[in-house]
């Protein structure tokens, strides 16, 4: 009797997952929006939201759930500190960005200090982070300088992202605007926590714009994906060094307008990639992993988002389930996920919400 009572809560828990969701707010959206999420059904409740917040379009949480870090894209840019408590957030502090339109924030590994990526300001800023969840004034500053050959959109430094190496010792920055991806050493116990000396880059293709990145969970592959040109560059990574493996083109051959593509991730078990593509295609890829780390391109899928401009995509850490953000439809959609063969199915559920931009599961 006990085994069973065990097993019919350990279900009950695996059915409860609750899901943050960043926005523009220039069209009603109140700003960030917590959900139950169901992963028996795939349905979302919402439980709460922010009344205040201007374009909290990135996210990310600390590990043990006590506070929400949140960007505020905006001109002047800023970073907002939220304590989450009973699925509720409560704005902590609010502290410049020290550049404009903040897109990307992250916590170090060791938790220790945050990072923070000003698109149209062309650097990063990092803060520190105390024991309580709040965070310092700015405390290092890195200006990228440099353009390439889209002049509509590589006219200066355009930093996209930020991403730690799985075992914390690197932070890598795609620049949009510079094609390239810098690679800074991170300094567990040193101020500043980047080491800007020690710097090294993983130089795109002329136009390909890197957006945002995946590591394999080994931390031996990277997965780069480049807005500009619609495709996924693959690298080998050993001890801070990248060496090019492939490109690849993830949209069909037919499409010849612009590409836009904007998110990518592995799939929890490894064997799968999936990356989002805008403009006109609107769809989100499926790519298998081979075991040498490359993508088989052979075996390339493709699935409609239900709607415009799919930004960021997240899965449930058991992989059954995908949601996906479209900003310009006012959705977000939820596909079933087949664990074994990595197919989406559409599931007809969605989640109604003015630009979502940001998916975060805790």
């Amino acid at each position: 009797m006990f085994s069973l009572a065990l097993l019919i809560q350990l279900s009950t828990i695996a059915q409860d997952a609750n899901l943050l969701i960043g926005t523009y707010t220039q069209k009603g959206s109140k700003g960030i929006y917590l959900f139950h999420f169901d992963t028996a059904t795939g349905k979302a409740t919402e439980i709460s939201h922010t009344d205040s917040a201007k374009n909290p379009s990135y996210l990310t949480i600390s590990k043990d759930k006590q506070n929400v870090y949140a960007v505020n894209e905006s001109a002047e840019g800023s970073v907002s500190v939220y304590s989450l408590k009973n699925n509720q957030l409560n704005l902590l502090q609010n502290k410049s960005s020290k550049g404009a339109s903040p897109c990307y924030i992250a916590l170090s590994p060791d938790q220790r200090n945050l990072f923070v990526a000003n698109y149209m300001g062309g650097s990063l800023t990092s803060f520190h982070r105390f024991a309580d969840g709040q965070i310092s004034n700015p405390q290092q500053f890195i200006q990228h300088s440099g353009s390439s050959v889209n002049k509509g959109r590589q006219e200066k430094a355009h930093v996209h992202g930020l991403f730690f190496s799985p075992e914390g010792k690197y932070l890598l920055t795609p620049d949009l605007g510079t094609d390239q991806v810098s690679i800074y050493p991170y300094q567990f116990k040193n101020s500043p926590p980047l080491d800007e000396q020690k710097a090294k880059n993983i130089p795109s293709s002329p136009g390909a714009g890197p957006r945002h990145l995946t590591f394999s969970a080994n931390g031996k592959f990277i997965y780069i994906i480049e807005e500009l040109t619609g495709s996924i560059s693959v690298y080998r990574f050993t001890k801070g060094v990248a060496s090019f493996i492939q490109t690849l083109a993830i949209h069909p051959a037919a499409a010849t307008t612009i590409h836009g593509s904007a998110d990518i991730h592995l799939s929890p078990d490894g064997l799968f990639l999936y990356a989002t593509n805008r403009g006109t295609e609107n769809n989100i890829v499926k790519l298998p992993v081979l075991p040498n780390g490359k993508l088989d391109e052979k075996h390339i899928s493709y699935y409609s988002t239900q709607g415009n401009a799919p930004r960021n995509f997240t899965m449930t850490p058991d992989g059954n389930w995908l949601l996906v953000a479209n900003q310009e439809s006012d959705n977000v959609i939820v596909f079933k996920r087949n664990a074994t063969t990595g197919e989406l199915t559409n599931t007809g559920n969605s989640i109604k919400v003015s630009m979502p931009v940001c998916l975060l599961f805790y």
